[in-house]
């Protein structure tokens, strides 16, 4: 049984939801964040039967959303243990001479800007205490660059590249930081970057085992079960028929 308190963002769907539910398992107290208010009030309902758990709404790219929404936690629920940073998307699949500018807009104000915002207002506590586990979910995309991928990637390598200035920061607080990246994980990921386009999203993952959200959740839980003196600094997750960004096995064919 666990009395630290957890922050997800991106809670709503995808590895957040997925992380949310293991936790709840083993007792955690969550607060869970998206912008989905419906489905926030499903999820307290549905996980509050094994929990303490809370939830704020607020978009992680308006700084001042996320600033008042903090401001609205009640009593103990300041004192936040882990911070997982999981909202992120990804936003058209373009050549960068022909990428549109707002979906370039929104995943560097989502995936690089969002999660500063929320690490922002979290870190306060953590440092004042000299305690506290940041996890930071990165992508295959923040250690390579595919095609058309440009502006995706770049965003996600900027969160390793803050992942890694994080540690070192905090390391004077004895905060931990870690990342996860993972490869092809079957969530709305897709669905998203194309736009709702259910046959296009859908064709990513087919002719092959890919990851899902619970294979995600549980290295979340390994990371923040370990000693008190262990960090996981950083970890690359692959399904087995992915070798790299752009080599996947589907069936008898090795896609490029």
């Amino acid at each position: 049984m666990s009395n630290k308190i957890v922050l997800i963002t991106g809670a709503t769907s995808g590895i957040g939801e997925a992380s949310a539910k293991l936790l709840a398992k083993y007792k955690f107290k969550l607060i869970v964040c998206g912008r989905r208010k419906e489905r926030l009030k499903r999820l307290v309902k549905q996980l509050g039967k094994q929990t303490d758990i809370i939830s704020l709404s607020f978009d992680v790219r308006n700084k001042d959303e996320v600033s008042s929404s903090f401001s609205t936690l009640p009593g103990h629920w300041n004192d936040i243990d882990i911070l997982i940073n999981n909202a992120g998307n990804a936003h058209g699949l373009a050549p960068v001479q022909s990428g549109n500018l707002d979906d370039w807009d929104a995943m560097i104000d989502i995936n690089v800007k969002g999660l500063l915002y929320v690490t922002r207002a979290v870190l306060p506590g953590m440092v004042e205490k000299s305690s506290g586990h940041i996890i930071n979910i990165g992508s295959i995309a923040g250690k390579e660059v595919y095609p058309n991928g440009n502006v995706y990637c770049a965003s996600k390598h900027a969160v390793d590249a803050i992942n890694n200035g994080m540690r070192i920061d905090l390391i004077a607080y004895g905060i931990k930081v870690s990342q996860i990246n993972p490869g092809l994980v079957e969530t709305e990921f897709s669905q998203v970057r194309f736009k709702g386009d259910k046959a296009r999203s859908a064709a990513v993952y087919k002719g092959f085992q890919p990851l899902v959200a619970a294979d995600i959740a549980n290295l979340i839980h390994f990371i923040i079960t370990r000693p008190a003196h262990v960090n996981i600094s950083d970890m690359v997750v692959l399904p087995v028929a992915q070798a790299n960004a752009t080599i996947v096995k589907k069936d008898t064919i090795i896609m490029r």
